[in-house]
């Protein structure tokens, strides 16, 4: 076989996951070759590419681009990837899960203050919401970029502190402090690299299952079940996160409303079996105790 053609997103960040992908395919005798989409936001297609109105904001060129034969597998954060996903792309292999929390960084000056004195830059509206679950007045600011550009800006502007992925730290090697948040539900299947696929690749695709992390597969098709069964995408403050503990599976979830007073969350224990839908299961419940009336409420504020 050629060597397999990796897509990427061209930030770092994406570029070490798709190292990470190669070195497992590598592992395994197989050549690799490692292709940056840079975004360009409009291409031209010969085919419908999102049947159901779908975008996936950073997910859409690479999508293109497998779609076009430009690329064999597509690398991805999982939590960036829609729930629906495009006619003939699907979801191949999930590497095993490392750093699913969120953590705190506080700039210099503000390393005495306590977690309700904090001016917070983050544009998340899940961590928003879960943080002022817990400090009402909290005040924020909006940031947006990587998170070298999110450190800097951290630095430079009026903000005390801000909220980024565990996992995207500890990816880059970065000597920085941090705090834990117990609170803070992470974003259904957030710290898993996944690898997306053309479903007429068998040959490929084959290949994929190899790398697969079982475990981590199980976990966070719960979260996404749970995630597209409440029809919550990245505008609504959802958070799940399911761990395998021994031969039982906790699961610990909430939805939101925007300003954190309304939480439904749920927290629960069980055995896995391969028949039932988990995430769809405790969604429901979710949304029989309030939760569909809070979804539209969020729909209607946004």
């Amino acid at each position: 076989m050629k060597s397999i053609r990796i897509g990427t997103r061209n930030s770092a960040l994406a570029l070490w996951q798709a190292r990470e992908v190669a070195r497992h395919l590598q592992n395994s005798n197989y050549i690799t070759e490692i292709v940056p989409i840079v975004s360009s936001g409009d291409k031209n297609l010969n085919q419908p590419l999102y049947s159901l109105g779908i975008t996936g904001v950073f997910t859409r060129d690479l999508d293109t681009a497998l779609l076009n034969d430009e690329i064999d597998i597509a690398v991805h954060s999982l939590k960036d990837v829609p729930t629906k996903l495009p006619e003939n792309i699907e979801l191949i292999a999930y590497l095993e899960r490392d750093h699913p929390q969120d953590v705190l960084l506080r700039k210099g000056a503000a390393k005495t203050k306590e977690f309700h004195e904090l001016k917070l830059a983050t544009s998340s509206l899940r961590r928003r919401a879960f943080w002022l679950k817990y400090y009402p007045e909290a005040v924020f600011s909006d940031i947006r970029g990587n998170i070298q550009t999110r450190l800097q800006k951290l630095e430079d502007q009026d903000f005390d502190a801000t909220i980024l992925s565990l996992a995207g730290i500890k990816r880059m090697k970065m000597d920085t402090e941090y705090e834990m948040m117990p609170f803070m539900i992470p974003a259904p299947s957030q710290g898993v690299v996944a690898v997306a696929g053309h479903s007429d690749k068998k040959e490929i695709n084959e290949i994929l299952r190899t790398i697969n992390h079982k475990q981590t597969q199980i976990c966070v098709e719960i979260e996404r079940n749970f995630l597209s069964t409440l029809e919550g995408g990245c505008t609504a403050p959802i958070g799940a996160f399911a761990e395998i503990i021994e031969n039982q599976i906790r699961f610990k979830a909430a939805l939101c409303s925007l300003d954190g007073k309304n939480c439904i969350s749920t927290d629960e224990n069980f055995e896995y079996n391969e028949t039932e839908n988990f995430g769809e299961k405790f969604a429901r419940v979710v949304l029989e105790n309030g939760g569909k009336e809070l979804m539209a409420e969020i729909k209607g504020s946004l």
